[in-house]
């Protein structure tokens, strides 16, 4: 495989999954455009806030593979090192973008997954309604299950990629699990 297709990943390792080659001119990815003013996409039924850079993730990953959804307190940098700006788009608004498109995996018990809440695992945070909204909009009604902060981390580690959004409400992250697409 060209080696375009590889990229080194938190720990030094090269991993080939969902990783997609980069224009030359790209420097910084960014999610989109979106959430201001007039809704402008250049393709039709694609959220403006789902930019090339992400889409081509998306498109990339295979059935179980993972991608983060986070906060604008999570430490996206240190803990990958494919993240895709989503700065000023709430969590949950991009979440519902992502599950419009993005079928997520109905073969295990869970396929979405957010931060415990530290000291208090059996708190649900208000956020989680949201996502669990957006995520009924695209199709999933399955639960959202609770992992361990530094759980959270070590799995957002093996991700794809992390989409830093502008959320601000704590504990707004979430890990999608890709499923399959039936005919």
């Amino acid at each position: 495989m060209p080696s375009f297709f590889t990229s080194p990943c938190w720990g030094g390792e090269t991993r080939s999954a969902c990783t997609v080659p980069q224009a030359p001119y790209t420097r910084v990815q960014t999610a989109g455009r979106g959430g201001i003013g007039k809704r402008t996409g250049m393709l039709k039924g694609i959220d403006p806030i789902l930019g090339p850079e992400l889409l081509a993730v998306l498109r990339a990953m295979g059935h179980g593979d993972e991608i983060v959804v986070a906060d604008a307190n999570f430490p996206a940098a240190s803990v990958h090192a494919n993240v895709i700006r989503a700065d000023g788009i709430a969590a949950p608004r991009m979440v519902g973008a992502i599950a419009a498109l993005l079928p997520l995996d109905d073969f295990v018990p869970a396929a979405a997954f957010r931060m415990a809440v530290v000291d208090r695992p059996d708190e649900v945070p208000i956020i989680v309604a949201d996502f669990a909204a957006a995520l009924a909009g695209g199709g999933y009604i399955g639960p959202i299950a609770a992992l361990e902060r530094f759980a959270f981390y070590d799995r957002a580690r093996q991700a794809c990629a992390v989409i830093a959004t502008g959320e601000t409400r704590l504990y707004g992250n979430l890990i999608l699990k890709k499923g399959v697409i039936r005919s």
